[in-house]
């Protein structure tokens, strides 16, 4: 079966032997395709992952052989996520599925860049889903992405009236905006790049430049009468200024990115404003599984977000990603 592998600055394709269920009890499924999420990006820049290391998790693909005590099989479309939590730990008891040791330990194997997948009968019994016939393999490789998004939104807490602003709009920002929408909310949003602005808002996410700060404060002060909320969706840092000057007192900014020089909010603001900073990550199973209805549903528009590559183009997938060229990468296998 053919891979696709990290090998230092590279990410080169090898032929390898084909996975096998092996007594074991779950699937082997021949992927479809597999969406490029930007974790996938930060672990290959910062050497995170080891040399031969299968990246990917989006997966959409088809059961290839199977031995499972649920109703999937063999032929079945599905999609999956890749991390199940415990439910029993203290962060699972808490609503911190994502700090579970379990749900980290737990893996589609050898990787979503992969032409055949090992997934568990845990994660079949879990968070797998069999696609409907009706939906397009791109549009629900959005699923766990989609998830985290929603988990995000119900950490906020967030209220009927409550107006959000989502600061980047990468493909992860207009993801969060749809998902934002579709709860419900309204939602603008920022970015220094024309043609997100534009594609946001031809979704129907008021959109705007926060090129010039003091102008872009004016011009959503006018429109929202202050934000509510803010979800950071960019890696840069100077999207916390954004954040800062345009919450309102009392308001809540939740961090959705890692920023490259690990600045924080500085504790002044957030005390005499009685802000509230708080993160989210990945998404439990019930996250998962409000998300597939989103997607199933047409709630959240994730047409046109998409740029196809095939499994040997990997390479310039990723270049492509990091140079903003693309919104979001498909890897087909």
């Amino acid at each position: 079966m053919k891979t696709a592998q990290v090998f230092g600055d590279k990410i080169v394709t090898k032929e390898v032997e084909n996975i096998k269920l092996n007594g074991r009890k779950g699937a082997i499924v021949k992927v479809l395709g597999c969406g490029l999420c930007g974790s996938d990006i930060v672990k290959f820049r910062e050497k995170i992952v080891k040399d031969g290391a299968v990246l990917g998790h989006e997966i959409v693909a088809i059961i290839e052989d199977i031995d499972s005590e649920t109703d999937f099989k063999k032929g079945d479309r599905i999609v999956s996520s890749h991390h199940i939590p415990c439910g029993e730990c203290i962060y699972c008891k808490h609503g911190n599925v994502s700090m579970c040791e379990h749900f980290k330990s737990t893996n589609i194997f050898p990787g979503g860049f992969s032409e055949l997948v090992y997934v568990s009968e845990e994660h079949l019994k879990n968070v797998a889903y069999l696609v409907p016939e009706n939906i397009t393999d791109e549009v629900i490789s959005f699923y766990e992405p989609l998830g985290c998004c929603v988990r995000a939104i119900k950490r906020c807490n967030l209220i009927e009236s409550d107006k959000v602003l989502v600061v980047g709009l990468g493909s992860i920002g207009l993801l969060m905006s749809e998902g934002i929408k579709a709860m419900g909310f309204k939602v603008y949003g920022c970015d220094l790049i024309p043609e997100r602005i534009e594609l946001a808002n031809s979704m129907g996410i008021e959109a705007y430049s926060s090129l010039n700060l003091e102008e872009f404060n004016k011009l959503i002060q006018e429109k929202s009468s202050g934000i509510d909320a803010v979800f950071m969706t960019s890696g840069a840092d100077k999207a916390l200024d954004v954040a800062l000057k345009v919450v309102r007192k009392g308001g809540k900014i939740l961090v959705f990115s890692s920023t490259p020089k690990n600045t924080g909010y500085p504790n002044n603001e957030i005390y005499y404003k009685e802000l509230t900073v708080l993160g989210s990550y990945s998404p439990s199973p019930k996250d998962l599984r409000d998300s597939f209805e989103l997607l199933i549903s047409g709630k959240v528009n994730v047409k046109n977000l998409t740029t196809t590559y095939s499994i040997d183009d990997v390479q310039q997938a990723f270049e492509d990603t990091i140079s903003n060229k693309i919104f979001k990468a498909y890897i087909k296998m």
